[in-house]
């Protein structure tokens, strides 16, 4: 265990004023595998992150130095770039960590800190997802106001007010979690700081914090879930009018890639925290978390771009230039 630095001291020090039983570190037990396993486990999860990165970095920059990419669609599709790269920034290399050493502790304070910016980048990429639905309804269903309604001020102000609300939403939810007691086991059988495995080891808070959970949650999710869903009608009923049929495949391609990263974030996100945990054993459930935490950020800019011709044409044209 390092070293606290005065800032932890000073945080622990308020949790102890509050009656709560002071846990400096968690011990996460990452993945169940023999030794020959674990360390090709590693190796691929060491190339996947860094595919990862690349990939992401790849098309944040092509949207930054291509003209025929500045629109509203490639800059929020840089925005999720920036997010999958944050968060396998903040999930990917403790995760190496524990899966080389076989098991590893993390700081009390290092744990709040990995959960906050988890559940910050997860809020925010459902927040965006619902952004990036809409941007798609009114180019095909209001495709003559497009370029006026969104503009360039109009989708960094949507960017910024996703943050913000993620932020202030994240802020509530971790001063609850600070609440928690745990006055038992620190072992976390997780490969990360997660809410869930959290709750499992927590002695008492942890009622209020579902409270919370099951109060702010559902609205968090079904909100967004609805606005893309009446997006995805109105853009389907508007596509399904178009007479040529070319016209009617050149509309959904521009869709297509968004749907599938919509399907995946939530398909993942529900198996794991909506679908019964009760039977789900715990190497079924890190299976599911490797989905949406390394994989789903590894998947996004391989479907933007193998499946987008302007990216494919950007890159071309910046390869040929250098």
């Amino acid at each position: 265990m390092h070293n606290l630095t005065t800032a932890e001291l000073s945080l622990l020090i308020l949790l102890q004023k509050n009656n709560h039983t002071v846990v400096t570190e968690f011990f996460l037990l990452g993945f169940h595998v023999d030794q020959d396993l674990r360390i090709l486990l590693f190796s691929f999860l060491v190339c996947i992150n860094c595919c990862t990165i690349c990939g992401n970095f790849l098309i944040v920059i092509l949207v930054s130095i291509s003209r025929n990419l500045h629109t509203p669609m490639y800059f929020f599709i840089s925005q999720l770039s920036i997010m999958d790269i944050l968060l396998t920034t903040d999930i990917a290399p403790f995760m190496l960590h524990i899966l080389l050493k076989n098991g590893a502790a993390i700081n009390f304070i290092d744990c709040m800190i990995q959960l906050y910016f988890f559940c910050a980048l997860e809020i925010f990429e459902c927040f965006l997802l619902t952004v990036m639905s809409y941007d798609r309804y009114v180019a095909i269903c209001n495709p003559l106001r497009y370029s006026s309604i969104m503009n360039n001020e109009y989708c960094v102000k949507l960017v910024v007010i996703c943050w913000v609300a993620v932020f202030c939403i994240v802020i509530i939810d971790t001063s609850t979690i600070l609440m928690l007691n745990f006055c038992g086991t620190n072992i976390i059988d997780h490969f990360f700081c997660d809410l869930v495995p959290l709750l499992k080891i927590a002695c008492s808070g942890a009622q209020f914090l579902e409270l919370e959970i099951s109060v702010v949650g559902p609205p968090m999710l079904l909100i967004p879930i609805t606005i893309i869903i009446v997006s995805y009608v109105y853009i389907i009923s508007t596509i399904l009018k178009i007479p040529s049929n070319i016209s009617r495949q050149k509309a959904f391609s521009t869709c297509s890639s968004h749907l599938i990263v919509v399907s995946i974030f939530y398909g993942t996100i529900f198996s794991v925290y909506v679908v019964p945990t009760k039977g789900k054993s715990s190497t079924i459930s890190k299976i599911l978390s490797l989905l949406y935490t390394v994989f789903t950020p590894f998947i996004n800019p391989i479907i933007y771009s193998l499946r987008n011709q302007d990216i494919m044409k950007a890159m071309q044209e910046t390869i040929f230039v250098f």
